[in-house]
């Protein structure tokens, strides 16, 4: 298995006239995307040292970096996803993970009955969502919520949903899969 990376934030775009870049940042202080030495873009071909400028609201920060030399350079680079090694982290502290470490976890209901495997956790503006996959290859999605989301736990390898939650967010019905 590669290397684990995390994500730290996304370029958002140019912004003024020397090359300085706004990134949405996926961590808990905006400073954040730059607190872990370089980061790389997704496939790792590029890599940015990037110096905090400012916040420019919450969840996003201006930087600028060495390697962006014009408006232009920054404004080509929206969308791209910036990553650090997960060894760059700081280990998460008692009760606490990181996003990234519910991927591979079980999906339990609270009866027990296992529902599936975290393929992926997103957040496309509103709210971290779990994605997993069913046994036979469906793929569901659930807010993180603690309403919905009450227990995790990453030394045992599992996450509580409950069902309450699975079927309200996929339209479920009682059926031959157990659910």
């Amino acid at each position: 298995m590669g290397e684990t990376r995390i994500c730290l934030g996304a370029f958002a775009g140019a912004h003024g006239v020397k090359g300085e870049a706004k990134v949405k940042t996926f961590t808990q202080e905006e400073t954040g995307v730059v607190a872990y030495g370089p980061v790389a873009s997704e496939d790792g071909r590029r890599v940015f040292t990037l110096n905090f400028i400012r916040i420019l609201k919450p969840g996003l920060a201006l930087v600028s970096a060495p390697e962006i030399k014009s408006r232009e350079d920054a404004a080509s680079l929206a969308g791209v996803r910036l990553y650090v090694s997960r060894d760059q982290l700081p280990a998460a502290e008692k009760g606490e993970y990181y996003l990234e470490d519910l991927v591979g976890l079980a999906i339990f209901d609270e009866t027990g009955a296992r529902h599936g495997e975290i393929s992926a956790v997103h957040n496309f503006g509103a709210g971290d969502i779990i994605e997993f996959t069913r046994p036979g290859g469906a793929r569901q999605m659930i807010a993180f919520q603690k309403d919905i989301v009450p227990n995790v736990d990453i030394k045992d390898g599992r996450v509580t949903v409950l069902r309450e939650g699975l079927i309200a967010n996929n339209d479920l019905k009682e059926d031959s899969e157990g659910i």
